[in-house]
């Protein structure tokens, strides 16, 4: 059973809405777009953003969206690309340099890559839309080329960073992996993506650089 809060928030439009505050529930199974597996998965629609950004794994060298062909292929499968639609090696790069920004939002490193969110956000419009229970909200005004999709990302960021599960979003500790986490601890403490793995590896490591 899910719980909702409401809280009044100022957009920057200078609209005033009312925004629910959903517990967060868990991701029984992840869907076939996904890339690999996942131990620590956000909730729906934020495990959108994760994915997104675990498009590229560090640790392997792997790149799902390193060329147009592959790039298509799952972004049309994440519903971020419409299947008829084509894809150049110009939107290739588009897609990996918006999901770079996104990475630095959650490394709490934000720089010089932010801009490519803020051509997106400039370049696209919301609008306001009534749910069936009142509830206003804003939705993407356009569901056509890559740049919708990509917009469509950070209205889902928007929404996680007002009912606070934006924070939870990590990404891993280990800075040769980086991958993108949720953490569900309870006073959101975690730092790595699989404490077997990544959090034993640099503990090791640190252990044997005191050794030295």
């Amino acid at each position: 059973m899910t719980t909702h809060n409401v809280t009044l928030v100022t957009m920057t439009c200078q609209v005033n809405l009312l925004v629910t505050e959903a517990r967060i529930c868990s991701v029984s199974e992840l869907p076939p777009w996904y890339p690999g597996s996942e131990t620590k998965p956000a909730p729906m629609p934020l495990l959108r953003v994760q994915g997104f950004i675990n498009t590229r794994d560090v640790d392997d060298g792997s790149d799902l969206l390193e060329d147009p062909v592959t790039a298509r292929r799952w972004l049309t499968e994440a519903e971020l690309l419409n299947d008829t639609a084509e894809l150049t090696d110009a939107q290739a790069q588009l897609a990996r340099d918006v999901r770079e920004a996104i990475r630095s939002l959650i490394e709490d490193d934000p720089d010089s890559r932010v801009g490519a969110l803020r051509d997106l956000a400039t370049a696209h419009r919301a609008r306001l839309c009534v749910a069936d229970d009142g509830t206003i909200g804003l939705e993407n005004a356009r569901h056509d080329g890559l740049g919708d999709g990509l917009f469509e990302l950070l209205l889902i960021i928007y929404r996680a960073q007002q009912d606070g599960s934006w924070s939870r979003l990590k990404v891993c500790g280990n800075p040769d992996c980086r991958w993108a986490f949720f953490d569900r601890s309870r006073n959101q403490q975690g730092s790595w993506c699989n404490m077997a793995v990544c959090g034993n590896r640099l503990k090791n490591r640190e252990l044997r650089a005191r050794r030295r």
